[in-house]
């Protein structure tokens, strides 16, 4: 990450060395997302949503640990047809619920979803508004302090990863 971080510092020094005529402005995304209305309701949609998912899955543990907890008292006088019957039934409601938390906050689940299908276009909208006010203002380079420094916007014409492809004898 140091790397990272250090590359990207020596990338905007350079430039700034070569352009000599750049102009560059500091943002923070998350302050300005937590003053944009529209984000506060997307998020407070997805905190809902997400404390109603929980529960579901609690609730689904909860039943699983009272079926054990019940199975744990009456194993001795089950037969073992009869054990492995609930022992199925255990595993299974226990799959069930380990699947629904997978499926609700795993990779790519409901919640990264819903918050694609939420936060994204607000995302959207301040990065549009980020890019016209730099153009506008004659900014070349916008960074994002939110997180770290990031690399917010560019000016096309500040990148030169053409030339360094021609250097490395690699054309487009």
């Amino acid at each position: 990450m140091k790397k990272v971080l250090f590359s990207l510092l020596f990338l905007t020094a350079s430039v700034f060395t070569v352009q000599g005529q750049s102009h560059y402005c500091i943002i923070d995304s998350k302050y300005m997302l937590d003053k944009m209305t529209d984000y506060k309701d997307a998020q407070n949609k997805l905190d809902l949503l997400s404390k109603a998912w929980q529960d579901e899955i609690d609730n689904m543990m909860l039943e699983v640990d009272k079926l054990y907890k019940g199975y744990q008292a009456e194993k001795p006088m089950l037969s073992d047809e009869m054990r492995h019957k609930r022992e199925d039934e255990i595993v299974a409601k226990e799959k069930a619920a380990k699947d629904m938390q997978k499926q609700r906050f795993g990779y790519e689940g409901d919640l990264f979803k819903k918050r694609q299908e939420l936060i994204k276009p607000v995302q959207d909208r301040l990065y549009n508004a980020v890019q016209k006010m730099a153009s506008s203002k004659g900014f070349d380079l916008v960074l994002d302090k939110a997180g770290g420094i990031t690399l917010f916007y560019a000016d096309p014409k500040l990148d030169h990863s053409d030339d360094v492809l021609k250097i490395l004898g690699i054309n487009k």
